[in-house]
């Protein structure tokens, strides 16, 4: 199952419908740039440390906490900034 919304929602309708087949989800992507999107985010990921890893996770969590926030009546408590850094 697609973990992007749009593309799991297709694929439920899909799934409810009856649909054999699922869209593909490259088509119309220019194939040599798809592939090449598949070894970038590997390679960065290999090449960056542990250390930096675990910062650039935190910085995106702490931006989709962000953003989660902003969008929901509840009251949340955001860290301010991260001690370890």
């Amino acid at each position: 199952m697609p973990t992007d919304v749009n593309s799991r929602a297709a694929a439920i309708v899909a799934l409810a419908t009856s649909e054999d087949e699922l869209p593909d989800p490259n088509e119309g992507k220019d194939s040599m740039a798809v592939a090449r999107g598949l070894k970038g985010g590997a390679a960065r990921a290999q090449a960056l440390s542990p250390e930096e890893r675990s910062r650039v996770a935190r910085k995106a969590a702490l931006a989709r906490w962000r953003r989660d926030a902003a969008s929901s009546t509840a009251t949340v408590v955001l860290p301010t900034q991260d001690p370890r850094t």
